[in-house]
């Protein structure tokens, strides 16, 4: 007995003078990391490595701790257990695979992180060999095609997914990223659209398969052909287009829902409503505002497919039933890192359409996202998202297929724009929004943002784009006769008010853009209404009330003819923009001149100091006879979008911003380990 108490003595005075022991699979990590093979003294050493529970910290920890050329100095056993890597993924057990997916982005994160500081480093060498790079590289990205595309563990297919966000976007700049070069041959975008055309997957992986798209489609788009630009460009397959709509649909309510949730929470309760009541006499409509957080991946990647594939128009005006008008499942959707925390409710087989359901779309969905992310630019991620979402909007515009449904009669629907609060106008009742044609709610938001965004930090680029909008639509309401019932006065009068901003802060605008590009397209907008309203117009009286608004505000209209005629009889920079605004006006002016002296002597031959606005429009009614107007040509032609040149430089950036954003939310720290080794715990 005495001998067995000193036995045990013994051993417990050993053990506290030892260091913690190590887990076995950090012992393997630093055989790997010293410069012999680790498996010459132990064959089976890559096989029991993928039996391990991945220490992620411990092997990140290990890669950072390294420099350039120690990393180099044991090359050999990085090539090698990246092929391991890569080898394990085709084996059946399914913990295997999950360790080697995890422990490969932890190398690819690890090793693009010495490039940063080393010069000459070649990532493919490092990782594979130069020899050996493409054959790794073909089998890793059949090994993921094949589990993507196979009837496996759906937390597979999302680990799969998330080492394909991760290798995308270990660079900042994508196209700088020599790896994916690989990923180009080695084409994954079946696997993407099988994601996106069947209803499990895409609810589960739907949202990083297009974020994946669209950021592959944005590797070297410029410089050489992508085959995923190809391959989405003719993409007929209605299901996979439906599927793609549905995913970003879902993405874009979502943050709509998120906003409308912040709003009310700041509106609900009796002594909110008394802090806002007496906080709004001395708060400014800046501090009002409510943030969400921004999405560009999703707006990018709808982006990509309006303007790459002309059949997802269609998707576009695809009808379901509303989200947020109906009751979401009890059972809980596992959610991944990079994926939005709701369903795709929008799953047509799980909902058939209740005739006292308001009815949506994806572009019902995106306008209110815009009406959102388009009420404050002062941020830069704000800002971005307002610019992708008028040139989107300006893309649709202009396709003839998008129009037909914008403008047609028999599709109609109430759009709950949200509109910046401001002190001078009442909140709109959301009851009160009549079911019109989605053109109206297009130029709905495009008047909403004209009026609320004349400001010190004048966002130029914004305007411009804005304008082109209302122009496109009008140039196909003209082409094709589509009388549009429309309020157009909401619509003169902000273009008006506009034109007075604009000469109000002269001297501070043209320090920085050139205003006449701008009046000069507000002008020619009204040019258009003047030569051509009767054949757009929806009433004769629409015409005249025309008319009657650039009679009544024609001293916008004299002051502006007084700038340009100024600065175009000068020999300064501006001499050019500004004469070509002073032959825009001809039209305008001659209306001005011609009604002007009829309504004074209607109004002194009457004995009346003040008319009406039906005594104004009865002079006009009976004085369009002799007026004498010029017919003015091009007024109805447009530059149509093109990304190359002119947007590459912003679409650079934005896809830089969105990988930074991408690769923080796919850090190796959020790739669940618990939940998922809890699922493969039994190895079969």
């Amino acid at each position: 007995m005495a001998q067995v108490e000193k036995k045990a003595g013994l051993l417990r005075k050993s053990s506290a003078s030892k260091k913690p022991l190590k887990e076995k699979v950090v012992l393997m990590y630093d055989e790997i990391f010293a410069k012999d093979d680790p498996a010459k003294n132990n064959p089976r050493f890559w096989e029991e490595l993928f039996l391990m529970r991945v220490n992620l910290e411990y092997l990140e920890g290990k890669l950072e701790s390294l420099d350039g050329d120690d990393l180099m100095k044991i090359k050999d056993n990085v090539n090698s257990l990246f092929h391991h890597c890569i080898q394990a993924l085709g084996e059946e057990h399914q913990i295997k695979v999950v360790n080697a997916l995890q422990t490969l982005c932890a190398l690819l994160w690890g090793v693009h992180q010495k490039n940063k500081s080393t010069s000459g480093f070649d990532i493919i060498n490092m990782l594979m060999g130069f020899d050996k790079a493409e054959l790794r590289m073909k089998d890793l990205m059949e090994s993921l095609d094949t589990l993507l595309c196979g009837e496996g563990s759906e937390s597979l297919k999302s680990l799969c997914l998330k080492l394909l966000l991760c290798l995308v976007t270990v660079t900042d700049n994508i196209s700088q990223n020599s790896i994916l070069e690989y990923v180009m041959i080695n084409s994954i975008f079946e696997a993407i659209l099988q994601i996106l055309s069947t209803d499990p997957s895409r609810r589960q992986h739907g949202y990083d398969a297009v974020v994946l798209l669209a950021l592959l489609v944005n590797y070297r788009k410029y410089e050489s052909v992508n085959p995923y630009i190809v391959k989405l460009s003719i993409i007929d397959d209605e299901t996979t287009l439906n599927g793609m709509g549905l995913v970003l649909s879902q993405a874009l309510s979502e943050y709509n829902r998120q906003y409308r949730d912040k709003e009310e929470e700041n509106q609900g309760g009796f002594f909110s409503a008394i802090t806002n009541m007496v906080g709004s006499m001395f708060i400014s409509d800046a501090d009002e505002k409510i943030s969400v957080q921004t999405n560009e991946a999703v707006l990018l990647a709808l982006y990509e497919a309006v303007h790459l594939n002309r059949n997802f128009i269609t998707v576009l005006a695809q009808s379901h039933p509303e989200i947020g008008m109906m009751s979401t499942p009890t059972t809980p959707v596992p959610t991944t890192p990079t994926t939005p925390s709701s369903m795709d409710v929008m799953n047509s087989a799980e909902l058939p359409l209740d005739p006292n359901l308001q009815t949506s779309n994806l572009l019902i969905t995106f306008l209110k996202y815009s009406s959102i992310v388009m009420q404050d630019t002062k941020d830069e991620h704000r800002l971005n998202s307002a610019k992708l979402c008028l040139i989107i909007l300006s893309c649709i515009a202009e396709d003839q297929y998008a129009n037909s449904f914008l403008h047609d009669d028999n599709m109609n629907f109430r759009v709950n724009l949200h509109r910046m609060p401001m002190r001078h106008r009442k909140k709109a009742a959301d009851k009160n929004i009549p079911s019109r044609p989605l053109a109206c709610a297009v130029l709905d938001l495009m008047v909403e943002f004209i009026v609320t965004h004349m400001m010190k930090e004048f966002p130029m680029d914004l305007y411009m784009r804005c304008v082109q909008v209302v122009h496109k639509l009008i140039c196909y309401q003209k082409k094709c006769r589509v009388r549009l019932h429309y309020t157009w006065r909401e619509l003169w009068s902000a273009l008006i008010n506009l034109l007075k901003f604009l000469m109000s802060n002269e001297t501070t605008l043209l320090s920085k853009y050139n205003i006449f590009q701008l009046a000069l397209q507000v002008v020619n907008l009204f040019n258009m209404f003047i030569t051509y309203g009767d054949t757009f117009l929806p009433t004769p009286n629409s015409y005249d009330e025309l008319y009657y608004e650039i009679v009544r505000m024609h001293q916008v209209f004299d002051n502006l003819y007084c700038m340009v005629l100024r600065l175009s009889t000068n020999t300064g920079q501006w001499k050019e923009a500004a004469s070509k605004v002073t032959h825009a006006l001809v039209n305008v002016r001659a209306i001005i001149n011609h009604f002007n002296p009829k309504i004074e002597s209607y109004a002194a031959v009457n004995h009346i100091s003040q008319l009406s606005e039906d005594q104004v429009l009865e002079v006009v009614r009976s004085n369009y006879d002799t007026l004498t107007l010029k017919l003015q040509d091009g007024l109805d032609q447009y530059e149509r979008y093109s990304e190359q040149p002119k947007e590459a430089a912003f679409f650079k950036e934005l896809v830089r911003s969105i990988s930074l954003n991408v690769r923080k939310n796919v850090s190796l720290n959020t790739l669940s380990q618990d939940f998922l080794l809890k699922e493969f715990s039994s190895i079969s």
